[in-house]
């Protein structure tokens, strides 16, 4: 049976398990005439969870310890003489090449005879290993479904109960984001440190030159890995990008709150909106074709050399990309400003644009700060955008009508291809996706500080 015949099985095993405790509930409390601690819908819950969560336990605990015991017994039969002499990745591939066998699929070759025997011994353990866990699942599910129907009671806590286990299961929802945070952290320091272990942190952050020269570690002459050059890349990339989306989309929330009637607004704010959901590789596909080639052309004209891939095409393309960031942010900022406020200034003889300067953009000016912040840290870690439109120039300059190379720019050369992870080549991708962690949370803690500290609480 497959993983999800046996989920959607138990599933319906559960609903089963939901009526049946829901029925013996009512019937206990019309028999004796009493009245239950919890409504019926409780006990029938509590049923439910009795008869499908140890079973699903049991699941999720098998399908993560069933393949690696069963690898290493298929291991424990191999003949000496096949794997003799292989390292870990041979291993790897000869396993691999055994579970294919034993899933009915071809490998290149057909197969040795040892390897044809492998298989089949696989194949016969993962159909014990199916049908055992089929009668765990369906041993625990029923004795749990006979257990629970059987415990209720009207003095049995069923609400109590069920909402202990939805609050541990909301609670592990939110550790299960901040562990996969932590996680990612701590596989990016890890090796950051490796990597720190070549190159000294100094050299690293403070280094203005970057010519990583692709050889194996240990060798001499394993090049420069300046981050300087890159980060001003990445900085100058984002601030046009911001220049460009901080006055477009501070106007258009302006005009969209303040100016537009409901019928505009129901119509141009979705359409705004949607920029936010075209993928970056689009925006970048544009840039290249279009921003780049109008952007030189216009620099014929002037007479001011522009590249097609520079500084200011993937910053025009990023800015276009986030407008809907800023504008949707500040205009919900905007329209949470009490009606009031608006109607005390125009009652004192403001005008519309004096009310909106005045009384309007002050208080909302923290959450307005914080929306730019957040769009900052958008761009900042945009990759396909500046992987097909900035170029790739690691070089200090000031010029944003030449090519730069970012630090997402960087990741993705250093990332590409066959690389040996051993090799400081290969190891700067994780400090340079460290820096970059470091900076975009900075930001974020920096945005919410100052919409909290300055905040304005109104009834």
């Amino acid at each position: 049976m497959s993983n999800f015949a046996l989920i959607a099985t138990l599933l319906m095993l559960m609903a089963l398990a939901y009526h049946l405790g829901l029925t013996r509930s009512r019937a206990v409390a019309s028999s004796r005439d009493v009245r239950l601690h919890s409504r019926p819908g409780y006990y029938g819950t509590l049923v439910a969870l009795w008869c499908g969560l140890p079973a699903l336990v049991i699941f999720l605990l098998w399908s993560f310890l069933a393949p690696q015991l069963i690898d290493t017994l298929v291991t424990d039969q191999l003949p000496p003489e096949l794997v003799s002499g292989l390292g870990d990745r041979e291993m790897q591939t000869l396993m691999r090449r055994i579970s294919a066998l034993a899933d009915g699929r071809g490998v290149a070759g057909g197969g040795s005879p040892e390897e044809l025997a492998a298989a089949n011994h696989m194949a016969r353990l993962q159909t014990l290993e199916n049908i055992a866990l089929v009668a765990v699942m369906a041993v625990l599910a029923v004795a749990g479904l006979v257990l629970a129907r059987r415990r209720i009671s009207p003095t049995w806590r069923a609400r109590n109960q069920v909402e202990r286990v939805i609050t541990f299961a909301l609670a592990a929802s939110s550790a299960v984001a901040i562990l996969t945070t932590v996680g990612i952290v701590l596989s990016m320091l890890g090796e950051a440190l490796r990597f720190f272990s070549f190159i000294h942190p100094a050299d690293f952050f403070f280094g203005t030159v970057w010519n990583p020269r692709f050889s194996t570690a240990g060798s001499s002459g394993q090049g420069e890995f300046g981050l300087l050059p890159l980060l001003w890349g990445t900085l100058m990339v984002s601030a046009i990008a911001l220049l460009v989306a901080i006055p477009v989309g501070l106007m258009t929330a302006i005009y969209m709150s303040e100016y537009a009637s409901p019928w505009l607004r129901s119509i141009a704010k979705p359409i705004i909106e949607i920029l936010a959901g075209i993928p970056t590789i689009v925006y970048g596909f544009f840039a290249l074709t279009v921003i780049g080639p109008f952007l030189s052309m216009l620099g014929d004209l002037v007479g001011i050399n522009i590249r097609t891939t520079s500084a200011m095409t993937a910053g025009i393309a990023m800015g276009i990309m986030i407008i809907p960031f800023v504008s949707s942010l500040s205009d919900d900022i905007i329209t949470q400003v009490p009606k009031s406020l608006r109607d005390g200034a125009l009652g004192l003889g403001a005008t519309k644009s004096e009310t909106i300067r005045q009384v309007v953009l002050p208080a909302a000016l923290p959450g307005i700060v914080g929306a730019f912040l957040l769009a900052a840290s958008r761009a900042i870690g945009e990759t396909m955008i500046v992987v097909l439109a900035a170029g790739n120039n690691p070089v200090l300059h000031a010029n944003p009508f030449e090519a730069v190379s970012t630090i997402t720019v960087t990741i993705v050369n250093q990332l590409t291809g066959d690389m040996d992870f051993a090799s400081p080549q290969s190891l700067v991708a994780f400090a340079l996706g460290l820096t970059l962690f470091v900076i975009t949370l900075g930001l974020n803690v920096i945005a919410l500080v100052v919409v909290r500290k300055y905040r304005q609480q109104y009834e």
